[in-house]
Parts: structure tokens; sequence; C-alpha cells
């Protein structure tokens, strides 16, 4: 299937940005990294990570999040995110996930992916659409 060592690490960094910022609080200066943004970019990292290992034709899904957001990131921080597999199990790729920013670390947890073949997700997610709803 994939030839995914245990061990293999993954980085990226990512500017705070207003698009990736909470706004809901009104006032600019609250405006920081918003968790779901933060839960994004580990999972992209990990995706990233280990795509290139892949046969062609395969990507992963995330199917299990487990994370902690632990410090406010203000606008205009840049944040790196990191990843580490753990475990590989078949199709299954577990990995531990860490953010830090300019100053600290802003969130650690565990991600898993699952291995899938894209052009026959592709059909069973269109076998989903069209079944009958119930």
């Amino acid at each position: 299937m994939a030839d995914i060592p245990v061990g293999t690490k993954g980085e990226r960094q990512v500017l705070v940005t207003s698009e990736v910022a909470i706004s809901f609080m009104g006032v600019e200066g609250a405006r920081v990294l918003a968790t779901p943004h933060m839960i994004m970019f580990m999972e992209r990292t990990c995706r990233d990570t280990v795509l290139p290992l892949l046969e062609r034709g395969h990507d992963t899904v995330g199917t299990q999040v487990n994370v902690s957001h632990l410090a406010a990131t203000p606008l205009g921080m840049m944040v790196t995110f990191s990843c580490e597999v753990t475990a590989v199990n078949e199709r299954r790729i577990q990995f531990r996930v860490e953010a830090r920013d300019e100053r600290e670390k802003i969130g650690e947890g565990t991600h898993e992916r699952f291995i899938v073949n894209v052009a026959r997700f592709a059909t069973r997610m269109a076998e989903k659409k069209a079944a009958p709803k119930g």
C-alpha cells in the first residue's frame, strides 16, 4: 500500500492573518488564531507530510482529531505546525501534532488519517449522494 516510516516528520509555517483569526469578540486587539483553523493546519501538515509517500491516485482523509488549544496567538505572529508519524496500521496513520507561535507552544495532540484510493472514494461518495434518503 504505502511505505510510511514511523518517525516521519513534517512542518509548515503560517502567518496569523484576519482570514484565520476569530472576529466575534469585537475588539481588533483580541483577534487571535481560531481553533478550527489551528486544527485545519495541523491536519494539512499531516496530509502534506505523507502525500509524497503514497501510491499515485491515493490520498488521506482525517478520521480522528484530539487536540488542545493551549494558548492564543495574535494577528501578525507566525505559527509553526509540526507532525510526526507515531504508528501505521495498514491504511491508518497516527500522528503526534504540535503548534508553536513565536513565544510558546499553542497546541498539541494526536491526529489520525486513513489512506484512500481517490477514484474509488469519489465513486462511493456519488453513490451515497444518489441513494434514497431515509
